[in-house]
């Protein structure tokens, strides 16, 4: 069952990030927080050099997956990234603070890893950067007043990512913090998935092709009789 949830959460996960390359190179944007794709970046990249040099797993597989996806998101970060922010952050200021975000979140990673050790230390800053990560996402979509850069697949194969961990180290190894912090994240990953939903509805029912829309006595274009017209009395 843990091998079958590890999985779980490995694929669901790999989809949000395939997804979020696909609109950010679609859309030329990026389709993750910057806060939560820095401590993201530096997570995967942390564990994954530990469980796969002292440790060899398959959870240490999966991290290095995600973290070749995302430096592919990160890039699309760097590529398109200054054009989210307001014209006053330059280009070499918004490279400056780019770095320094991207730094101070390895930072923390290494703190937590210096703290806990590899298993308590990523379970920690994951489920407390994944309640990050779900409440950013909503400041996400409201900032950008709609679904630029997102999709609901994103929000449902995040929303599973994290589920499934929630259960795996929450519910079925009883551990009360990470189960709480789970539970936290299904409720924000659930709203965001509601907005996304709500979101992807209104924009079919707006570009959704109607006659109505036309006058009563218009004559459709593809029925207009030709030939010349005739003259005025």
């Amino acid at each position: 069952m843990g091998i079958t949830l590890t999985l779980a959460s490995g694929i669901a996960w790999t989809i949000v990030y395939v997804e979020a390359i696909r609109i950010g190179f679609r859309e030329r944007t990026y389709a993750m927080p910057a806060v939560a794709l820095g401590l993201n970046f530096a997570w995967e990249w942390t564990y994954a050099v530990d469980n796969l040099v002292f440790d060899p797993s398959v959870q240490g597989g999966i991290n290095l997956v995600w973290g070749i996806a995302d430096a592919v998101i990160v890039y699309t970060f760097f590529r398109y990234g200054r054009a989210e922010f307001p014209s006053l952050i330059t280009p070499r200021l918004f490279a400056g603070l780019s770095v320094l975000l991207f730094g101070m979140s390895f930072a923390v990673q290494w703190l937590f890893l210096g703290k806990f050790g590899a298993e308590d230390g990523a379970g920690y800053s994951a489920f407390l950067q994944n309640l990050l990560m779900s409440a950013l996402f909503i400041a996400m979509f409201v900032a950008r007043r709609g679904l630029r850069g997102q999709s609901v697949t994103i929000a449902v194969a995040k929303w599973l990512g994290t589920l499934a961990p929630t259960i795996l180290f929450g519910a079925m190894q009883h551990d009360g913090f990470l189960l709480g912090l789970g539970i936290m994240c299904s409720v924000l990953d659930l709203v965001y998935v509601g907005l996304c939903v709500g979101a992807r509805r209104e924009e079919g029912r707006l570009s959704l092709p109607t006659l109505l829309d036309e006058p009563t006595n218009a004559v459709h274009p593809l029925t207009t009789p030709t030939g010349p017209a005739e003259p005025s009395s």
